[in-house]
């Protein structure tokens, strides 16, 4: 197996490019970066292009900006002192995540934790932000208002920053006390960032309240639907689905359209039921390249999403319902053929996913 897209390390550097071979001592490797899905070259998708959702230009500045800033804080000795330019460095960054948003067609929420080996929480920061600037975009707020509502979500995990490196990376669950500790971060955040120049205030909410939920069951205060900021909201959407489809050391990633599931268990006790039908709306589910099995008993490889119906996709079905291999692939569309609906999903096993 040869790979399809390069993989990045923790620095932002190539670790493996394009076309390189993988086998059992590289996968290895792989799975103890953290990293359970890569793309590979198979002729039956070699046409198939995966959209970015940004660059990789953007990306690699955003993911220096943050590690650089983040590594600051945490290992600032001065309390709730924070790096001065940070609403400066950071709004660079929202700035140019929108104009890639902006300059791409029918963008929709594609898998980000794909061919990376990033620190978590950096990672995770930056794919909260492009998730939620997208679900911000389409929703309709104004560039002022997606500037302070990207600010909020790239810095909404910053507390965690203050949060012993022995509880944030720790690899299996943690102890009711750990968890304790690590909810603090919420707080830790808002203190952080609430008298800092050029960070908006509501930025600072943000970092507070985006593990409130609208039925009270959320921390650090237990506040209720319109008590939380809107902005915080949307956040927590892309918070939890972002984490949900990360892979972790205690457990394996979901993919998009089990977590988009999962989601939808909490709507209208943890999260909106409108913002949550945005969400659905704009989220590719089943990712390009995937192999899924259909209602006829065939298999094949998504390769187009529909943007209007995004849950049904365009499928090229290379084998039959008894398992035997066509000789001419065909493609069928589920927003057409309402008859075939997706029956299970390959990589859904705890192993290194091939999308």
């Amino acid at each position: 197996m040869k790979l399809a897209k390069k993989i990045y390390n923790d620095e932002g550097l190539i670790l493996l490019s394009e076309n390189a071979e993988l086998n059992d001592s590289l996968i290895r490797r792989l799975k103890e970066l953290g990293l359970n899905q890569v793309y590979i070259a198979d002729r039956l998708t070699e046409d198939v292009e995966i959209p970015e959702m940004i660059s990789e230009e953007t990306r690699r500045r955003a993911m220096q900006e943050i590690r650089t800033n983040f590594r600051k804080i945490t290992e600032s000795s001065v309390k709730g002192r924070v790096y001065p330019f940070l609403g400066k460095s950071f709004l660079k960054v929202v700035e140019s995540i929108l104009s890639d948003l902006s300059s791409r067609e029918d963008v929709m929420i594609m898998m980000m934790n794909i061919n990376s080996t990033d620190h978590y929480l950096y990672r995770h920061s930056l794919n909260v932000c492009v998730y939620t600037l997208l679900l911000g975009k389409v929703h309709g707020y104004n560039n002022d208002a997606l500037s302070v509502l990207g600010l909020g979500a790239l810095l909404h995990d910053i507390g965690k920053t203050k949060i012993p490196s022995s509880i944030l990376m720790k690899p299996d669950q943690l102890t009711d006390y750990e968890f304790d500790q690590m909810k603090l971060h919420t707080e830790i955040g808002f203190k952080l960032l609430k008298d800092e120049p050029g960070v908006p205030l509501v930025a600072a909410h943000c970092a507070l309240q985006h593990h409130e939920r609208i039925n009270g069951s959320g921390y650090p205060r237990g506040i209720r639907e319109n008590e939380i900021h809107e902005y915080a909201r949307w956040i927590a959407i892309a918070d939890s689905y972002d984490a949900m489809t990360t892979h972790r050391i205690y457990r394996s990633a979901l993919l998009p359209h089990q977590a988009t599931e999962m989601l939808y268990a909490g709507c209208g006790t943890l999260y909106e039921k409108e913002k949550l039908e945005v969400f659905r709306d704009h989220v590719a589910i089943y990712p390009l390249g995937i192999t899924v099995g259909l209602s006829t008993g065939e298999q094949g490889v998504v390769v187009r999403i529909n943007h209007e119906v995004p849950q049904r996709p365009v499928i090229r079905v290379f084998s039959g319902p008894e398992g035997e291999m066509l000789k001419v692939p065909y493609e069928v569309n589920l927003a057409v053929k309402l008859s075939v609906v997706i029956t299970y999903v390959e990589g859904t096993e705890p192993e290194l996913a091939y999308v």
